[in-house]
């Protein structure tokens, strides 16, 4: 079996035609025909994208070898997930519990520091032979990005709006009124839309390769 008998294999295995994944992949349907069709081979982009799709690896596609059995496979990158978001909501928690304490601009990189850890140890599950990557990646981004980008976002506010009002802004975990309530609205509506925009970006990769849907 060469590789144009495996991509027909695998897409007959899906239960899809060549027209749908030419559209999941981004080529047209007389690529697919062609590959299938030993008329020609798939640059090294599109292997990649048909390994995400098909989850399977490209060393299957291109050599045949077999990939590992998700049931031989140790561990759940679920689990990296979830504890790489606990740790990320943690260190928000804290450095904006701090902050309102005792008002330190210490606190943003205590907040940051313990993002950094909580986002490592999502990376290493995905870096790791684990199963069900792809609905890790998937649970992990939807509310990482709200996480991740609060504390930047507000010190680049606090920063901004202080240069913008003459003063000098606080280096802070949370958005500070300073200027007026017209700006701090600013913020969040800038916030909410990012993330919100972050999301769906996530959500329209996912779905192009497929990766997600399981």
């Amino acid at each position: 079996m060469n590789i144009s008998d495996r991509i027909q294999h695998l897409r007959k295995m899906k239960g899809i035609s060549q027209e749908e994944l030419a559209d999941q992949i981004g080529v047209s349907r007389q690529a697919v025909s062609k590959w299938e069709g030993e008329q020609s081979l798939p640059d090294i982009e599109k292997v990649i994208l048909l390994s995400e799709y098909f989850e399977t690896t490209t060393d299957y596609l291109l050599k045949g070898i077999e990939p590992a059995k998700e049931s031989e496979k140790k561990w759940n990158a679920l689990l990296f997930t979830l504890a790489g978001t606990v740790i990320n909501l943690s260190g928000l928690v804290l450095a904006v519990t701090i902050w309102m304490e005792r008002r330190m601009s210490y606190t943003a990189g205590i907040g940051m520091i313990i993002m950094l850890l909580g986002t490592g140890i999502f990376l290493t599950g995905q870096c790791l032979d684990t199963k069900e990557k792809g609905k890790a990646r998937r649970f992990f981004f939807l509310p990482n990005i709200w996480i991740l980008s609060f504390i930047p976002m507000s010190c680049c506010f606090n920063i901004l709006d202080g240069l913008a009002g003459g003063f000098f802004g606080m280096i802070a975990p949370v958005p500070m009124p300073g200027n007026s309530i017209l700006t701090f609205g600013l913020f969040w509506i800038l916030y909410f839309a990012i993330c919100i925009t972050g999301n769906m970006i996530a959500m329209r990769s996912v779905d192009r390769t497929g990766k997600f849907t399981s």
